[in-house]
């Protein structure tokens, strides 16, 4: 059985999307023929690299690639779920990994808005670039039946209260239910903005998110320059209507573009109770294990 270093340790709790694949990677690996490792060892034939900065193991890319020069037999494989425009910043993130391009073996993007957004870069060095979306818990994330209050009930979900989550839409969504007693809005997560019309839920994942999220009957999210995210795969997983900035990044490509907003006026249009529909693109929801074979299938393919 081959040996696979993993740079992050799962977290229990509520977190970032990114932890749930994590989670599954751990979980699923071995039926692949991989034993995972958390620390450097002897003949790890590969290391898979969740983010090149530092973790609590204290693994970055500087120590892989020092690794590497003693085992360079040694594949390492990145997924790429991270840029600096999806936190409204500038070189924090996007010059590490472009020079990550450099070392690394394989390249697995979780869209592919954010495969061009990198690879379109100066100094992009890799060209063994592919895309695999993540996966959700399709026990966890199904549809159930809804509220039932006469109302049109909007919710969206975050664990980050960054502002490019999209606080300037759930600041108008709020102000539009005071005025439109036929709607409702459900935040559920960590927030800066001070609701005064809608309901805040705190920070939940798991069985328990997906009970609540799915009695929903519209989802919305005003997140920007977002890579692959999780929480519009777990809208999508519920069987409710989402609806997705046009600037969300590689929501797009889930939600599909008659689903997409570029005004909030735009969004008001469509979510009024004759034109709200089911997503009809071509973005298949997967669970976790399929999404870790195909991860797997392609690491094989490209690498062993």
């Amino acid at each position: 059985m081959k040996k696979v270093l993993i740079n992050r340790l799962p977290v229990v709790g509520p977190w970032g999307g990114g932890n749930n694949f994590v989670k599954a990677l751990y979980k699923h690996s071995q039926s692949h023929g991989f034993r995972v490792v958390d620390k450097f060892e002897e003949d790890i034939d590969l290391i898979f690299m969740i983010d090149p900065r530092y973790s609590d193991q204290k693994i970055s890319i500087n120590e892989i690639v020092k690794y590497k020069k003693f085992f360079p037999e040694t594949k390492i494989v990145y997924r790429v779920n991270e840029c600096d425009a999806r936190k409204g910043l500038s070189n924090d993130i996007d010059p590490i990994i472009n020079v990550v391009s450099k070392y690394t073996d394989l390249n697995i993007f979780i869209s592919a808005w954010i495969k061009d957004y990198h690879t379109s870069k100066k100094g992009w060095s890799f060209s063994k670039n592919k895309v695999i979306y993540s996966g959700t818990n399709k026990e966890h994330f199904r549809a159930v039946d809804k509220l039932q209050n006469g109302k049109i009930n909007l919710v969206t979900h975050h664990w980050s209260n960054n502002f490019m989550k999209g606080q300037d839409i759930y600041e108008k969504i709020d102000n539009y239910c005071k005025e439109n007693n036929d709607y409702t809005f459900t935040y559920i997560g960590r927030t800066n903005y001070n609701f005064k019309h809608s309901t805040i839920i705190p920070p939940t994942f798991g069985k328990e998110l997906g009970d609540i999220l799915s009695k929903y009957d519209v989802y919305i999210s005003g997140s920007r320059f977002d890579p692959g995210p999780n929480h519009i795969i777990e809208s999508l997983a519920c069987k409710i209507p989402t609806y997705a900035h046009k600037d969300s990044g590689g929501a797009i490509e889930m939600v599909g573009d008659d689903h997409a907003y570029d005004s909030f006026n735009m969004l008001v249009d469509k979510i009024k109770k004759d034109n709200i529909k089911p997503n009809e693109s071509n973005f298949k929801i997967k669970d976790w294990k399929t999404c870790i074979s195909e991860y797997y299938e392609t690491i094989n393919k490209e690498l062993f």
